[in-house]
């Protein structure tokens, strides 16, 4: 690729970044993804959020199935450059295929992960294949 900014990235052997996306208007991270120089490029040139699914090994718009898409309004770098951050609008307030507004729904609290974010959207309402 012609794009000089993917070069200056170290990217894993697998040749993949993680990345978090974390909601602009709250702060709250809301989930962790993989992006491959494909995703990233299209990613900053479309300004939604783009990852590589490494289950089904392709590109992957976030909301492509549910709709709840992830506007783009910041690509960050961590400072080993292997790390990065996308600052994203979450459209719909999902993120999360369970149907809640954050993947992070779980917290250890005196020993056992409980949840703490409520279900907003069942998921065999938002994927209806």
């Amino acid at each position: 690729m012609a794009d000089s900014w993917l070069d200056q990235l170290n990217w894993n052997t697998e040749r993949l970044l993680p990345v978090i996306a974390q909601d602009t208007a709250t702060g709250r991270i809301l989930m962790q993804a993989w992006v491959n120089a494909e995703a990233l490029s299209i990613a900053q040139r479309e300004q939604q959020a783009v990852y590589w699914s490494r289950s089904k090994n392709k590109l992957w718009r976030k909301g492509e199935e549910s709709g709840h898409i992830q506007k783009l309004c910041g690509i960050y770098l961590d400072c080993d450059a292997d790390s990065l951050i996308y600052e994203v609008e979450q459209i719909g307030g999902i993120a999360c295929h369970t149907g809640r507004y954050s993947c992070f729904y779980r917290k250890l609290i005196d020993g056992e992960w409980q949840n703490i974010d409520p279900v907003l959207k069942a998921p065999e309402d938002i994927y209806k294949k």
